[in-house]
């Protein structure tokens, strides 16, 4: 099994006495061999089946023979844009330019083009024409069939045909990619391999096969009802066990075929998988850049779990890891962390074990590895399911394992619970544990919304369910002496469906909370997630319904406004708001009840505001860097 770094350049493929590598993995992203990067996994699952894997990180987009740094392979190019879709790793949700980028070397932007994959496939295509192109990743993943992009405000064609390459392999690719390579290896021409579950190809007919129909894409490109109706029919054939494959045409006589999700990885394979020999660090040529800013996230964190139930509408976890969770056994978590512990920057802290949600360390009933997931109903929205299996025993166990073990100090959960889990439990053992050992002051939960007609659409529990999750998170910390930790509410501001006087509840909710949050998550439409089809059509695909969406900027801009109302830069904005919907009884000098005065704020008003003492919170969501691959 390959050990080290693998190589990136023609010396170091040389230097292991290889004539060329089978693979060159083209990534967007700094290459770090991290189990939390995908092309840390994907290159050492490869390499673990046998085959010479070697790595251009952030090629030069400007210079064509970047890609050409390892020189051709045997089989063919994989390429994705990283661990996060390059338009989202590049703007703001007001698509302005981010000044900084985690996932290169320092921190600096500018590393990776914009539309990575489109743009590295092209070049590879200048480069070396027809040679086999498999795709990957959360750009590849989330944009395989007709979807809505944000930052050109129109529906774009699968990434397959706008990036000229062969396949996509799509969601969590360990399994496809070593089936795709063996296809390869055995002689099969690229065009030829179809069949290949979790994968998407071109054809030019579709005669003979069992598919379900899209609509085609020149009706999806200006009916908005089409659009949403072909996102409904790819929401409802994500589950691995039920789903069928879909076909979508463009033009007289070129289709794209999606073919059903993998199945989920088991206990031991997910062993496998992260018990391969990662060098848990950057490449050694970021040293004197400072390194790579993303990996300080991860690197003493351990991923437990993959996919989620939860199911939110706004998340493109449903296609990308899908609903079935599946997990590590305890031995692969507790092996991770003792190796962790001998690594000299330890300091005594695992910061989180977890995963996209990390309580989440079972399929939700037990029929979901056998017959999959239900289309009809979800396991927590709008109430539990009553087939739900609730019990956080194992995961206890764990944790109480981990903080037991020599060196370690603390072991922290940071990519969060879900409290309407956590209350369905019978008992309150985690939630104890949790208090006691797991918290350092603050709990990070998402509510996201205090209206129920957002919260919906948001496919999130009543506010009724968050109020009464915080009560008894108060009284578990009372009963073990910690009174002193406090939930930190994550919020979403202009998701479709809020209107104005959504955004005006959600304030009157803040000011009643006693804390002024740092940052507020604004609603970004990113591709394949139901809140984005709502967003763009009006309508919520699952019901054919309208939806009020806030698209107008100012308007954005009053109801983010609304949630920081404390702020002085923002008063203009808040009084707007307040004035517009009738709601002059929130502007006064009765901090109990009012959100502004009549007049701006005055600066030492601020300072001596004691709503905002000691209870900020930075709304840098962890999940986009933990598991999204």
């Amino acid at each position: 099994m390959e050990k080290g770094f693998l190589p990136v350049n023609l010396n170091e493929i040389r230097e292991r006495g290889w004539d060329r590598a089978d693979f060159v993995y083209v990534s967007g992203d700094a290459y770090v061999d991290n189990s939390s990067f995908g092309t840390a996994i994907i290159t050492r699952v490869l390499t673990a089946a046998g085959y010479r894997v070697a790595v251009i990180a952030q090629p030069d987009w400007r210079d064509g023979n970047s890609v050409a740094a390892c020189g051709e392979p045997k089989l063919g190019f994989l390429v994705s844009a990283g661990n996060m879709d390059s338009m989202v790793n590049h703007y703001t949700v007001n698509k302005k330019p981010r000044s900084e980028d985690a996932y290169s070397p320092g921190g600096k932007s500018g590393k990776r083009p914009d539309r990575a994959v489109i743009v590295y496939t092209n070049l590879i295509r200048k480069k070396y024409g027809k040679i086999p192109v498999v795709i990957g990743g959360i750009e590849a993943s989330l944009r395989r069939l007709s979807h809505y992009d944000y930052w050109s405000d129109r529906v774009k064609r699968s990434v397959l045909l706008d990036s000229g390459a062969d396949i996509i392999s799509y969601g969590m690719g360990e399994r496809s990619i070593v089936e795709i390579a063996d296809a390869l290896k055995n002689g099969n021409p690229v065009e030829e391999i179809t069949k290949i579950r979790g994968t998407v190809y071109k054809t030019r007919s579709i005669k003979g096969l069992d598919t379900i129909e899209l609509p085609d894409f020149d009706r999806v490109l200006t009916d908005k009802g089409a659009y949403a109706e072909s996102f409904r029919i790819q929401y409802e054939n994500t589950d691995p066990f039920t789903a069928r494959a879909l076909s979508e045409k463009y033009g007289e006589n070129r289709y794209i075929v999606q073919n059903p999700p993998q199945k989920p990885l088991s206990v031991s394979e997910m062993d496998e998988v992260y018990g391969l020999p990662y060098m848990n660090a950057w490449h050694p040529s970021y040293d004197d850049a400072g390194g790579v800013p993303a990996l300080s996230e991860v690197k003493f964190s351990i991923t437990s779990n993959r996919g989620c139930f939860g199911s939110c509408s706004f998340c493109a976890l449903h296609f990308h890891q899908g609903r079935i969770v599946q997990k590590r056994s305890s031995e692969s978590i507790i092996g991770e962390a003792v190796r962790m512990t001998g690594d000299p920057e330890f300091k005594g802290y695992i910061h989180d074990v977890g995963g996209p949600t990390a309580d989440f360390r079972d399929p939700a009933c037990e029929k979901q590895l056998k017959c999959g997931t239900c289309k009809e109903r979800q396991c927590l929205y709008p109430h539990p399911c009553r087939n739900l299996n609730a019990d956080h025993t194992e995961y206890t166990e764990l944790l109480k394992k981990l903080r037991q073990l020599p060196k370690v100090k603390k072991v922290f959960i940071r990519s969060g619970i879900r409290f309407d889990y956590v209350l369905h439990e019978k008992n309150d053992a985690f939630m104890r544990e949790l208090c006691r050992y797991h918290i350092s002051g603050q709990l990070r939960v998402a509510p996201e919304h205090v209206s129920d007609r957002v919260l919906r659409l948001m496919g999130k529990p009543e506010a009724k369910v968050y109020r009464e999750f915080r009560e008894y998170f108060e009284k578990v910390n009372k009963s073990c002496g910690m009174e002193k930790q406090y939930l930190v509410p994550y919020l979403i501001s202009s998701h479709p469906g809020s209107e104005l006087s959504d955004a005006i509840a959600l304030a009157e909710a803040v000011r009643d909370m006693g804390y002024m949050p740092e940052q507020v998550q604004d609603f970004y439409p990113t591709p394949s997630t139901i809140s984005t089809c709502m967003y763009y059509t009006g309508l919520d695909p699952r019901t054919m319904e309208h939806v009020y969406t806030a698209v107008d900027p100012h308007e954005k801009a009053m109801q983010r406004a609304l949630i920081q109302y404390r702020k002085p830069e923002n008063y203009k904005l808040v009084k707007e708001a307040l004035l517009k919907c009738g709601r002059s009884d929130l502007i006064g000098y009765d901090r109990s009840k009012c959100l502004i005065p009549p007049r701006p704020f005055k600066e030492k008003e601020i300072k001596k505001d004691p709503a905002r003492k000691g209870r900020g919170h930075d709304d840098n969501r962890k999940g986009s860097s933990k598991v999204k691959r």
